[in-house]
């Protein structure tokens, strides 16, 4: 196990660097110029050529990248031309929300999806299966943005001032504190180096800094600004999830060792969930690691519709200002993502099915 794990980081280095040159190449071939998309239209030539200048944008193409890996070595991802900061004070500011917002949309669409496609499976030609299922490609078929807006409309507009009313944009109601765990236990943070941007990274974390110090009053403050944008993000995924798990249910639920099962007695709820689900997770658990890694980069609609500033939002404001630092570091962040995922998919093989042997 360990050599295959060792084996898999090693093969994902060259797609890591694959994935580098490709966005710092595209990054630069995008028609636009950034000078002008960071200080405007009516900025100089003069102002132009020292902007150029000063960001070494006038040097050749494979200089300038020889020094952005010179500089990703030195875990220094460059300054942002817009917010004229490091760009790894923004990750440190922006993936927290995106990350919340990922994992709170992906376990809706589980709790929901999964069970969905059990009882499809089970009552299999019901008109449960077909009502089911006519839901679900609802849910596939469904643009996110325009669902996005749909919700906030009615959740926010039309049910205003009842119970049922939930907040349309923003991630924490204005006047609610949200400190950071160590700032709660009396911790003092020193230096600038990796380990105080880790500690900052998880103080942003809304959810995990209320469980810690049982701020209670955050948690649910958060949770609620979480919800819509949880379920307009998530309803693609959990409509795969349901057609996912039906479609493998059904697989395995004409299999000998099933029937084998219940001419034994076995109750039906045994033979379900422990014998016919557990064996139809495995391609479930591919789906799954997959869908998280495009919820992490496929958030841009969703942020900016509800208000949010995470990874999606700003990448997508980077892109329109022509913002070099900020589209290479998070392209690079979202496929480092994509990799851990892939190889904790891997790994969950042969826990799920012992007749794999990954080493």
């Amino acid at each position: 196990m360990i050599q295959y794990i060792i084996r898999r980081t090693l093969s994902a280095i060259p797609v890591l660097f694959g994935i580098l040159l490709v966005t710092f190449v595209l990054a630069r071939v995008i028609p636009g110029d950034p000078c002008r998309a960071i200080l405007g239209e009516k900025a100089t030539k003069a102002v132009c050529d020292r902007f150029i200048s000063e960001h070494g944008l006038d040097k050749p193409l494979y200089t300038q990248f020889g020094v952005y890996l010179n500089e990703i070595a030195h875990g220094d991802y460059g300054r942002s031309f817009r917010y004229g900061m490091p760009v790894t004070r923004l990750l440190v500011e922006r993936l927290p929300t995106t990350i919340e917002l990922s994992f709170c949309a992906l376990f809706f669409s589980l709790v929901v999806g999964i069970p969905l496609g059990v009882i499809s499976a089970v009552k299999h030609n019901s008109w449960v299966d077909v009502s089911m299922m006519v839901w679900a490609n609802i849910g596939v078929s469904m643009p996110v943005f325009w669902l996005g807006l749909m919700l906030a409309y009615v959740f926010s507009l039309l049910l205003k001032g009842t119970p049922f009313w939930l907040p349309p944009s923003g991630r924490i109601t204005a006047g609610i504190l949200s400190p950071a765990f160590y700032d709660v236990w009396g911790w003092t943070i020193q230096g600038t180096g990796l380990w105080r941007g880790v500690l900052e990274f998880l103080g942003r974390l809304y959810i995990f800094n209320a469980i810690l110090t049982a701020n209670w009053k955050l948690l649910g403050d958060t949770l609620t600004h979480l919800l819509l944008p949880s379920l307009a993000l998530g309803t693609i995924p959990m409509a795969l999830f349901a057609r996912m798990t039906r479609s493998t249910m059904l697989e395995v639920l004409g299999q000998d060792y099933i029937r084998t099962a219940r001419a034994k007695g076995l109750p039906n709820s045994m033979v379900i969930l422990k014998h016919a689900f557990r064996n139809s997770l495995l391609p479930l658990v591919t789906v799954i690691g997959l869908s998280l890694g495009g919820l992490l980069g496929g958030a841009v609609l969703t942020e900016t519709i509800f208000g949010l500033s995470g990874v999606g939002r700003t990448l997508y404001e980077a892109i329109t200002a022509r913002d070099y630092g900020i589209v290479q570091a998070f392209t690079v962040v979202i496929a480092i993502f994509f990799v851990i995922l892939n190889l904790i998919v891997d790994i969950s093989y042969a826990y799920l099915d012992p007749r794999i042997r990954l080493d």
